[in-house]
């Protein structure tokens, strides 16, 4: 709530600088003149880009990303697993992992697990390669990617709308489970402790300490 109120301030403070001078038109003109510079990077990106990198388009600069630890790796694919599991047989959408690119309205993301309910999977083809903002994201923090999803993608997942966001936190073993209440994220649970269960996705829940550890993960599995 406090990060939409500094940005919230931000913009009204822009807007009114902008007003108080009297070549406002100009200076509108100038940004939409670089947002169309942007534009074409952008679509130069989309005919550049090949499956072998993770890489992602945020505020006109090319992200490319260090390949992934192994823990990330192994909490990847035991939340992942967990995930496909239960949407699958409960026909509850799309999960998809971190080559899905997610094509905001400025920005793409590659997320490291994302989650579509039916009604908007069913319209999407077996070719697709650019998505639309899921209702679910899941970032696993590394130290190169730790400021960007606790800062512009959590101000864009929270502009789009994207209902729930899931910060998992591989070095203090917790996870922070945010939900869209209005125009803001509240931060519901920062546990490494209990039980998580989604607003999103019906009826999922697993304990955290699955998503930490190998046995934890089987035992969820067998549990869902």
């Amino acid at each position: 709530m406090e990060t939409l109120q500094l940005t919230k301030e931000m913009s009204n403070r822009i807007v009114s600088e902008i007003m108080n001078v009297p070549d406002a038109y100009l200076v509108l003109d100038a940004v939409q003149k670089a947002l169309d510079e942007e534009q074409k990077r952008r679509l130069k990106f989309y005919n550049d880009i090949t499956g072998e990198q993770k890489v992602e388009f945020i505020n006109g600069e090319i992200i490319v990303h260090s390949p992934a630890q192994k823990q990330h790796g192994r909490i990847f694919f035991r939340l992942g697993h967990l995930l496909d599991i239960y949407v699958n047989r409960e026909g509850l959408g799309l999960v998809g992992g971190e080559k899905y690119m997610v094509a905001l309205t400025r920005n793409d993301y590659e997320p490291d697990l994302c989650y579509f309910r039916k009604e908007k999977a069913d319209k999407m083809t077996d070719k697709q390669v650019l998505f639309p903002a899921p209702d679910f994201i899941v970032e696993i923090l590394s130290p190169s990617t730790a400021a960007r999803d606790r800062g512009v993608k959590f101000r864009d997942y929270q502009a789009h709308r994207i209902e729930e966001y899931w910060i998992v936190d591989p070095e203090s073993h917790t996870v922070e489970q945010y939900h869209l209440f209005g125009d803001e994220y509240q931060l519901i649970l920062k546990s490494a402790v209990g039980d998580i269960k989604s607003f999103v996705i019906d009826g999922f829940q697993i304990p955290i300490v699955a998503i930490f550890d190998d046995a934890e993960n089987l035992k969820a599995i067998q549990n869902l």
